[in-house]
């Protein structure tokens, strides 16, 4: 072993002793009271995730209708005001590729549940400012890129009750992985 190599070795292991006498006497009188103890609702504001099922959607409602000039306005510099992407990925097209060569994966040819893209826009969207849109602006845009694809109408209201229902086309092609069907 060469000399830098186990430097690095017990430089590593000096950082783990540290980090785990930190983590044991956090909080006990006489200690460096090293970090904060998190609280429940620290925990709660950052857990958005979203089942497919529905299962943590929160309140709030919108339309694709709704929808036109928020996308201008948070998306288009991004998606294109088509939805076709440039600079980032595309939003809409693509069904009927997903077996060819080239396959072009959007939402509405490859994502298998419409509650993804409001988990995704909710937690990462817009780039610049993730988590900076309302529940209902969240849920305008997912019936906008929705009805883009041709997968809702226009005026179909999306909350927690309808875009849980929303069949997606490549619903199906995703197998399920629970541990009774897992070998």
């Amino acid at each position: 072993m060469s000399m830098r190599k186990l430097l690095l070795a017990a430089a590593s292991c000096v950082l783990l002793i540290g980090a785990a006498h930190a983590e044991s006497t956090l909080g006990k009188p006489g200690t460096p009271h090293l970090g904060t103890p998190i609280t429940p609702g620290d925990i709660a504001a950052w857990d958005l995730a979203i089942g497919p099922d529905g299962a943590g959607l929160p309140p709030g409602s919108g339309t694709a209708k709704q929808a036109t000039q928020l996308f201008v306005d948070k998306c288009a510099s991004c998606h294109g005001l088509d939805l076709m992407g440039k600079p980032a990925d595309r939003l809409v097209g693509g069904q009927g590729t997903l077996a060819a060569p080239g396959a072009v994966k959007t939402v509405g040819s490859y994502w298998p549940y419409a509650t993804t893209l409001f988990d995704f826009i909710r937690r990462a969207m817009p780039l610049n400012e993730p988590q900076s849109l309302t529940n209902d602006e969240v849920y305008k845009l997912s019936a906008y890129i929705l009805f883009k694809n041709g997968i809702i109408g226009e005026n179909a209201k999306m909350d927690a009750k309808s875009l849980a229902k929303v069949k997606m086309p490549n619903r199906d092609g995703f197998v399920q992985i629970y541990p009774g069907n897992i070998k």
